[in-house]
């Protein structure tokens, strides 16, 4: 089976790599579900939105060609890069993949959890950051 490797689960401040052992034609949006990586998803997966933009740092040749609505919807994302795809739309394949969740991609997670988003910013203030 492959794998997914999210190198930053649950934002900047993760402690390290989230590994997910994955079924082929699963979608990385739907491993970042099943494995609680913070994942965006504003339009629950339909293509419609860009928030979940992540960076595929290793195994992008092995995912489909990036169709023409694909592109345009990724004209509403910041900071694009050659490596960018819609999360909802890569299926994974034999290969493993290695995954940077973008930050646009982590607020959308949070504006969809308010109670995390609430625990991360109470974790914050006890802080002092």
């Amino acid at each position: 089976m492959p794998k997914i490797t999210f190198k930053n689960p649950i934002g900047p401040k993760s402690t390290g790599p989230l590994t997910f052992e994955c079924r082929k034609g699963l979608t990385i949006l739907d491993a970042a579900e099943e494995s609680g990586a913070r994942v965006g998803h504003a339009c629950g997966g339909n293509l419609a939105c860009s928030t979940c933009h992540v960076y595929v740092e290793e195994g992008i040749d092995t995912l489909g060609e990036v169709s023409d609505k694909e592109n345009d919807i990724m004209d509403k994302a910041f900071d694009v890069r050659p490596e960018s795809r819609l999360a909802c739309q890569c299926k994974v394949g034999d290969e493993d993949l290695v995954i940077e969740i973008t930050q646009e991609s982590l607020q959308a997670w949070l504006d969809e959890n308010p109670d995390e988003r609430k625990k991360l910013a109470q974790q914050r203030a006890a802080v002092g950051s």
